[in-house]
């Protein structure tokens, strides 16, 4: 019995060694493996070497257990929205929201990873974007950043790509999708409507004043013209013209006076003068 009971304790104990033999292999085993999954990219950080050059695709990759670490790297574009309350070259404050989508440069990683860390775009995108939006916004007026969107949006985009490739960061796209203005550029667009009428108005005032003169002057000249030609004929007729025009006087005087039914003609002598009587209404 005692020789049996040293057998099985023996047994035991190889097959707890082997147990642990292959703890021991699959731990190692799997400190020494690591996946990079679809969309990802993996920098090789070494404990004697330091951050290697290279980058490792999809799929399964060794490295050596204790000595090396992988850091994931997300290549996949992502989008970042930031806003900004930028100054305008007419001094008027305007507030926008730019949208970008951006990824690494997967052949500069070891440099982000170096220089930025896993977090780069975080650190870097909103500090540059609003650096690039208020040099931009301060090369036009309030009105001209509605006139000419398309084109503000262009240097946008071209300024901002720059200062990205700076810092090894690839953007896909620039977007501005909020354009706001403050309370004062309400108030000045308003001054500036009033400002534009009170101009119209006056403009219209003087060329009425301009046209009343010219009318005037060609009154004048017409009544020059009949007064000269009314001396030639007098010069010419004598004064049978005179003569002429008081009698058609007379006659136009006499038919009004004749429409009146609160007018009489009474003789008052032989000197051929008449009393004009009116009857009071009653």
């Amino acid at each position: 019995m005692a020789g049996g009971g040293q057998a099985a304790v023996s047994f035991l104990t190889r097959i707890a060694k082997v147990a642990a033999g292959i703890g021991v292999a699959a731990s190692a085993a799997s400190t020494s493996l690591f996946t990079v999954d679809g969309g990802e990219r993996a920098v090789i950080f070494d404990r004697l070497r330091g951050v290697l050059p290279g980058t490792e695709s999809e799929g399964t990759h060794f490295l050596v257990p204790f000595l090396q670490k992988p850091f994931i790297f997300d290549i996949r574009t992502r989008p970042h929205s930031f806003s900004s309350t930028s100054g305008t070259k007419d001094l008027q404050m305007v507030s926008l929201t730019l949208r970008v989508l951006s990824r690494p440069d997967v052949d500069r990683l070891p440099e982000i990873f170096n220089s930025l860390g896993l977090e780069y775009d975080e650190k870097v995108l909103p500090s540059i974007g609003n650096e690039v939006l208020k040099a931009v916004v301060a090369q036009f007026n309030a009105d001209q950043l509605l006139t000419e969107r398309p084109h503000v949006s262009a240097l946008v985009r071209e300024s901002l790509t720059q200062r990205a490739r700076e810092f090894n960061i690839v953007l896909d796209d620039v977007a501005i999708t909020h354009l706001a203005y403050g309370p004062e550029f309400a108030q000045a667009v308003e001054k500036k409507q009033v400002a534009q009428q009170e101009a119209e108005r006056s403009r219209f005032l003087v060329a009425r004043a301009e046209q009343e003169r010219r009318a005037a002057i060609v009154r004048a000249e017409g009544e020059s013209e009949a007064a000269r030609l009314i001396s030639e004929a007098t010069t010419i007729a004598g004064n049978g013209l005179i003569e002429l025009r008081r009698i058609e006087a007379a006659k136009e005087i006499a038919g009004v006076l004749a429409r009146s039914p609160n007018v009489s003609y009474i003789p008052a002598g032989d000197n051929g003068q008449m009393l004009l009587g009116l009857n009071a209404a009653r």
